[in-house]
């Protein structure tokens, strides 16, 4: 499954596309257990290298340079919410939490997540 969630971000990535909002939410699965992304609704169509200073996306699923407020690339950032998303469906929790959005930010700023030991 994760690898169909990476192809489908290659293939939009290939087409200048980037989501800006990989979520475990915004996965479908058909019948026959195929992905589908779903849910374009802050994703744009600009050029992959091109950087853009938007603040969007769920929380948890933030890459830093978001968080930060700094110019960022789309595609970097869909992998990050991609790198999230598995520690989630590997762990069945995030890898940063906080109380509030700004307590969780600066945990995703530090970029150091714990592994549960069964993945140590």
């Amino acid at each position: 499954m994760y690898l169909q969630i990476l192809a489908a971000l290659q293939y939009c990535h290939s087409q200048c596309i980037t989501h800006r909002d990989i979520k475990l939410e915004n996965i479908l699965l058909d019948d026959r257990y195929n992905v589908k992304l779903i849910d374009f609704g802050f994703s744009t169509k600009i050029p992959n290298e091109k950087k853009v200073k938007i603040f969007c996306g769920t929380p948890s699923y933030m890459a830093p340079e978001i968080v930060e407020k700094k110019e960022y690339s789309g595609p970097p950032a869909d992998i990050w919410a991609s790198g999230v998303l598995l520690y989630a469906l590997l762990c069945g929790n995030f890898p940063y939490k906080g109380t509030t959005d700004e307590e969780l930010y600066a945990k995703i700023c530090a970029c150091s997540p714990r592994l549960p030991d069964h993945l140590s």
